[in-house]
């Protein structure tokens, strides 16, 4: 069997035997999708983990391997009973999707035959934002419908019908936003920018247009929009060393002071956590030494990560589980439950300022 066979094999007919060997922190380590590696891991749970129904866990994975289910036929199956609570339900559906055989739209088309008519739930109200890309970020949401209707209504007066309405309707919604047009201004957290000597020379003289600058709400700006923007509202100035980062100021809270979590937002100006696009401006201050074990609240000590990542980061370094946050040469990195080092960003203060000189080392 050559390696393509191989694959093929265990994606498809030994999907279930592969998943009995399921290594979650190896395919981290070897770059593959989170989000996938954390599908494959439920199902490799339902089949291999824990449960009081042991012989209808046996009774699946003997179906799995007899017909052969593949890798994305389980995944489907999984994800069609998420929604249902009671669990001998769930297991007698589950064996009865695994008795089904062919090519995956023939199975999914079958499978929706067996499954119970689920009524349609009544999505929370949310918004969500992606991380910046080329200047730009995305959202998307759900409200009341009253309120988006009036909000559309809103965005569509006065376009031009001969022209394409998308643009047309997110400058009526800036408009809204920035408070042109009789609109409402927004107030939002007032980022930091950090900006080297060598760089600040350039663009004062005017050469540093193709200089891009961090700001801790994970924007950026270039050289030209700084020297056009009044900078001085958002100007903050702080020391910095190549080697250790921010300048240590206080250890005896355990909270961080303003400048204390102002520096260490321009250090990282995302959460450390690897492909997460929360702006540190909407992280906490996490302690990387954890308190418990006499981490102080100095610089060198503290990274901004979101809500979530703070919560499942390893605080024991003993234990392996999700992975941790060290500090590296005065920046957050963090390191796989294999102890491979992966960092978030190269949009910090210290790769903007020191950027050159670290590469070197």
């Amino acid at each position: 069997m050559n390696l393509f066979e191989s694959f093929a094999h265990a994606l498809a007919a030994g999907a279930i035997d592969m998943l009995a060997a399921f290594d979650r922190g190896m395919l981290v380590d070897l770059g593959v999708n989170p989000t996938r590696v954390r599908e494959w891991s439920k199902i490799r749970d339902v089949y291999y983990g824990p449960t009081r129904f042991k012989r209808q866990q046996a009774k699946a994975v003997s179906l799995a391997r007899s017909h052969g289910a593949s890798l994305d036929k389980l995944a489907f199956i999984e994800r069609s009973l998420r929604l249902l609570d009671d669990d001998t339900e769930r297991w007698r559906l589950r064996h009865r999707l695994l008795e089904l055989r062919g090519p995956y739209n023939s199975f999914t088309r079958r499978a929706k035959e067996i499954l119970p008519a689920q009524e349609p739930s009544v999505p929370e109200d949310y918004i969500n934002f992606s991380e910046s890309k080329d200047g730009k970020r995305r959202f998307c949401g759900s409200g009341d419908e009253h309120l988006l209707a009036a909000l559309e209504h809103r965005l569509r007066d006065g376009l031009d019908t001969s022209k394409t309405s998308g643009p047309q309707m997110m400058r009526n919604f800036a408009d809204i936003l920035t408070g042109e047009g009789g609109g409402v201004q927004v107030p939002v957290p007032r980022p930091i920018l950090a900006v080297g000597l060598p760089d600040f020379v350039r663009i004062m003289a005017g050469e540093g247009d193709d200089v891009v600058l961090a700001l801790s709400d994970g924007t950026t700006m270039t050289g030209a929009e700084f020297l056009a923007a009044q900078f001085g509202d958002i100007l903050e100035v702080a020391a910095f060393h190549p080697e250790a980062g921010a300048v240590n100021l206080y250890r005896t809270e355990r909270r961080a002071n303003k400048k204390q979590r102002d520096l260490a937002k321009m250090v990282s100006p995302l959460c450390a956590f690897p492909g997460c696009r929360h702006g540190a401006d909407a992280c906490e201050l996490h302690h990387v030494t954890a308190w418990k074990h006499g981490g102080e609240t100095n610089l060198d000590n503290l990274a901004p990560l979101c809500r979530y990542h703070n919560r499942i980061n390893d605080d024991d370094p003993w234990r392996k589980r999700r992975g941790r946050i060290v500090m590296i040469r005065g920046a957050p990195v963090w390191i796989s439950p294999r102890g491979y080092p992966v960092k978030n960003t190269n949009r910090g203060v210290m790769d903007k300022l020191f950027g050159d000189y670290r590469r070197r080392m």
